[in-house]
C-alpha cells in the first residue's frame, strides 16, 4: 500500500507539472512525509545518497546532468595542457569534488589535499555596491595552495579550544572554538583586515531552493520582531555579477550569492583558478603569481552551464522513520522549541517554463534562506552586504541524518566546528538562543527524541 500511494503521490506531482499551474497547497491528504524534495525526492540511503539525479528528466537532460557531473569529478593541471588545463596559479582545490566530497560537506581543515575549507579576508567598510572591501594583493578569498614555481597567498592555520559543558541533567557534551590565523604571507598587508573561514555545503537540493519565489521568501522576514518571539531573519540582497543588478542572496553561509550560476562561475575562478565568461580574469591578476597566458576564458560555456545545471538537478534523499514514535515526539518538541522560527519547513516553488521539474514543487528543506543573528559564539565579525557580522543564514536541514554516512565523519556549521548535531544546536546563540536554551534543559530522552527527528531529514 504504502508504494501505491508513493507512486500516486508522484503521478499527481507529474500531472501538477505539466499543467503548469500557478503554485497551490498540496491537498494534505495526498502529502507523503518522505518527500523532502517533492518529485525531486529519491529514496536512496547509501554514501550516494546526495549524488542523485531528478528522477524522470528527459534522456537529454539527464545526458547534460552526466556530462557536468563528470567536469564535477575532473581535476585541474597547470597550463599549457591538451585537457583540463588552467589550475591556479594560486587555488585551494583541484576540483569540485574535492571539496564537495560526495556532493556533501567537506573537511574543515587547512592546505591538505582534500580540504574544504577556504577563507574568505576583506577590509573594513563597503565597496561600491554594499559588498565587501578587497584586500590589495589577495582579492575577497585567499588561497593557500599554488602550482609549482608559484608560491601560496598565506598558510592559514587553525587551533582549537576545547570547554567541557552540561545539560540540566548532567550529561555532558563538549565544543571547540576555532582560531584562525596567517602565517607566510607572500606579501604584507596594510592596515587591520577581517577573516571569515567556509566549509563547502551540500550539492543537493540548490535547484529548488532558487526555484522558491523571492515574495514567499521575504514574506518571512521579521526585521522588527513584530510577533515578539525573538526571531528577526532578514533578506540579504547582493550585488549579482551575472546580471549586474541587485538580488535576494539565497546561497552561501550568509546568502552572499544570488543564484547557481554564479555560484560555480565563482567556485571554478576562485577555488580552483579557472576563468570562465562570467569571471573572465585571473583571481591572480596584478599579483607575482599571475601566469600572464592569454588563455583566457579558460572553462568553455558548455562545461559551465553543464556543471550549473548538475548542481541545479541534484535530489534531495527522502525521509526516513516518519511513522516510528520518537521521531514523532522529536518532531513536536522542534516545534514547541520554535526551532521552526527559522528552520521552516515547507516552501513551495513557483512556475518554471523552461524546466517544468521545478515547478510548484511542495519541499521541506527547514530554512527560511534568510539571515539572522546567531550570537558572538558564532560571529566571524565580517560584514557581507546586508549579513551582518554575526549573521548567518539559516542552514538546510534536509539531509542532516544522512551526513555521517556520506561524508563521514560529519561536520556542522558554517566552518565544521561541530562534530555532532548536538553540538551544533549548542553553538545556537542571539536570535536562537531561546531555543537552544529550550533543548538544555530537555530530559535525556526528549533530547534524544528531538535528534532521532533531526536524523530522519
Amino acid at each position: 500500500m504504502k508504494k501505491l500511494k508513493v507512486i500516486g503521490v508522484l503521478a499527481l506531482l507529474v500531472l501538477v507539472l505539466t499543467k503548469c499551474q500557478k503554485a497551490a497547497d498540496f491537498p494534505a491528504d495526498k502529502y507523503d512525509d518522505r518527500l523532502s524534495g517533492g518529485f525531486a525526492t529519491v529514496f536512496d540511503i547509501t554514501s550516494h545518497a546526495f549524488s542523485n539525479m531528478f528522477p524522470g528528466m528527459a534522456t537529454y537532460d539527464q545526458e547534460v546532468h552526466a556530462f557536468g557531473d563528470a567536469a564535477f569529478n575532473k581535476s585541474f593541471v597547470t597550463a599549457p595542457a591538451p585537457i583540463n588545463s588552467g589550475l591556479g596559479t594560486i587555488f585551494n582545490n583541484t576540483s569540485c569534488i574535492s571539496c564537495h566530497h560526495n556532493d556533501g560537506i567537506g573537511l574543515p581543515t587547512a592546505g591538505e589535499l582534500q580540504s574544504s575549507l577556504l577563507v574568505r579576508i576583506s577590509l573594513p567598510g563597503t565597496d561600491a555596491h554594499g559588498g565587501p572591501v578587497a584586500v590589495p594583493g589577495y582579492g575577497l578569498q585567499l588561497q593557500d595552495k599554488a602550482v609549482f614555481g608559484k608560491v601560496p597567498e598565506c598558510k592559514v592555520n587553525i587551533t582549537y579550544d576545547y570547554q567541557t559543558y552540561s545539560f540540566a541533567d548532567g550529561e555532558t557534551y563538549n565544543l571547540r572554538a576555532p582560531t584562525y590565523t596567517l602565517t607566510n604571507l607572500y606579501t604584507a598587508i596594510s592596515g587591520s583586515y577581517m577573516l571569515s573561514p567556509r566549509l563547502a555545503p551540500p550539492m543537493f537540493g540548490l535547484g529548488l531552493l532558487e526555484a522558491v519565489p523571492e515574495s514567499e521568501i521575504v514574506a518571512f522576514a521579521d526585521p522588527n520582531d513584530a510577533n515578539g518571539d525573538g526571531i528577526k531573519g532578514k533578506a540579504n540582497y547582493v550585488w549579482d555579477v551575472t546580471t549586474q543588478s541587485r538580488q535576494l542572496g539565497r546561497f552561501g553561509w550568509k546568502a552572499n550569492t544570488a543564484s547557481i550560476l554564479t555560484q560555480v562561475a565563482a567556485a571554478y575562478n576562485q577555488d580552483i583558478g579557472i576563468t570562465n565568461r562570467i569571471f573572465p580574469v585571473e583571481s591572480s591578476y596584478g599579483q607575482s603569481q599571475y601566469d600572464g597566458l592569454k588563455d583566457d576564458p579558460e572553462l568553455p560555456d558548455s562545461t559551465l552551464n553543464a556543471v550549473k545545471f548538475y548542481a541545479t538537478t541534484l535530489a534531495v534523499p527522502a525521509r526516513r522513520d516518519v511513522t516510528d514514535a520518537d521521531t514523532k515526539r522529536g518532531e513536536l518538541l522542534f516545534k514547541q522549541a520554535n526551532c521552526v522560527g527559522c528552520h521552516k519547513q515547507t516552501l513551495t516553488t513557483g512556475v518554471n517554463v523552461a524546466f517544468p521539474p521545478l515547478s510548484n514543487q511542495v519541499i521541506h528543506p527547514y530554512t527560511d534562506l534568510l539571515v539572522h543573528d546567531m550570537g558572538p559564539g558564532l560571529a566571524d565579525n565580517r560584514p557581507d552586504f546586508g549579513a551582518g557580522p554575526q549573521d548567518w543564514r539559516t542552514a538546510s536541514l534536509w539531509g542532516i541524518g544522512l551526513f555521517q554516512k556520506v561524508n563521514n565523519p560529519g561536520y556542522y556549521l558554517h566552518d565544521g566546528r561541530a562534530r555532532t548535531i548536538t553540538e551544533a544546536i549548542m553553538w545556537h546563540g542571539g536570535e536562537a538562543a531561546a531555543s537552544k536554551n529550550y533543548f538544555a534543559k530537555l530530559s535525556k530522552a526528549d533530547r534524544d527524541s528531538m535528534l532521532k527527528f533531526l536524523n530522519s531529514l
